[in-house]
């Protein structure tokens, strides 16, 4: 991305396209690149299905209005109403449905889910650069039993969210976003960050976060926090628990929300901003490694660095040594698109 700082702060939700369609060798790059930038441990497993004709969009909106149809709510809805959240769908130019495989164990699904999440937010930023707008999706009024079994989801699988897409032409205003450091904790020593160039120090972190929290989050509820261990008992006890390498630790923390749905948007969200995260990171001269360590399902443990009872940490991030060390995280994540999958399928 030419100027990643400016296109993550520039970037809009949109939620009117205009009549351009979008073509479908344009959504495979998007997909392809996308899946090239995320880096983290593990080969996480995920498909995606795309809608980007007439006839696949008209049965994508007919299963998403189903629900809606068929609840108490629909009685209180005027009739236009229905039908122009269904018009809505079928004038948005491409639709594409993102899904994870849950995975066996809970660290498993989070690995997964955390994969296409920040995939879906590098889709944004590189389509935002090719003029497209989107709208992430998971609204549960509209997605209910009917569209599962349309968009075929399986067992042990997990939907994550539809990107609407279209070219746009005029941009909503900015709202303004949190600096980090409101949301920042430091646990250890900060002396040997200020003397080894190889390392990052608090400001420099910080300053990456700052264009990190353009992340989108529904309702702007910015529902993250960051713990930098630095050293001090905190460092030796996490070391000593995932085996971490002696660098600086950021722990990105999805902080307290009851609402199940609301949780897991607002873990999506964090996963959005770690993914900003790293990608900002590539310019500096130290590197990221992205972790969901087995201790952080450990609550003793998680409560010990000061986490509420709702609070989860989304993922660790090892900051530092040398960048040009060959040793690397995993490869691409392999990316399946099933075509027009409400009329036909098959892989690309």
């Amino acid at each position: 991305m030419k100027n990643l700082s400016g296109t993550i702060r520039e970037r809009r939700t949109i939620r009117r396209y205009s009549d351009a369609p979008v073509e479908q060798k344009v959504i495979v790059s998007l997909l392809n690149e996308a899946a090239a930038l995320y880096e983290a441990e593990g080969t996480p497993h995920w498909r995606c299905l795309y809608a980007g004709d007439p006839e696949s969009r008209e049965e994508l909106a007919e299963c998403m209005i189903a629900k809606m149809k068929g609840s108490t709510l629909a009685r209180l809805l005027p009739a236009k109403m229905t039908d122009l959240m269904k018009k809505q769908i079928i004038n948005t130019p491409a639709h594409l449905i993102f899904i994870a495989e849950s995975g066996e164990t809970e660290r498993q699904q989070d690995i997964n889910y955390a994969a296409v999440c920040s995939i879906m937010q590098s889709v944004q930023l590189l389509g935002w650069e090719q003029g497209l707008g989107m709208l992430w999706y998971t609204d549960p009024m509209m997605l209910g039993e009917p569209f599962y079994q349309k968009i075929g989801l399986r067992e042990k699988e997990r939907f994550a969210g539809i990107l609407e897409i279209g070219y746009f032409d005029r941009t909503p205003r900015a709202r303004k976003r949190t600096p980090a450091e409101r949301s920042w904790t430091i646990l250890g020593e900060e002396s040997r960050l200020l003397t080894d160039p190889a390392l990052p120090a608090p400001h420099s972190v910080l300053k990456l976060l700052n264009d990190a929290v353009w992340a989108p989050n529904d309702g702007l509820r910015e529902p993250w926090r960051f713990i930098y261990v630095t050293g001090g008992e905190a460092a030796r006890q996490l070391r000593s628990a995932g085996k971490h390498a002696l660098l600086p630790l950021l722990l990105v923390v999805a902080t307290e929300e009851a609402d199940p749905h609301k949780q897991q948007e607002d873990y999506a969200a964090v996963c959005c901003l770690v993914q900003n995260f790293q990608l900002l990171a590539k310019s500096e001269p130290w590197k990221v490694r992205r972790h969901i360590p087995e201790w952080v399902y450990e609550r003793d443990q998680c409560k010990a660095l000061g986490l509420r009872p709702l609070e989860r940490i989304v993922a660790v991030l090892e900051l530092g040594g040398d960048k040009n060390d060959p040793e690397s995280g995993s490869l691409p994540p392999e990316v399946r698109i099933e075509l027009n999958s409400f009329v036909k399928t098959g892989p690309l």
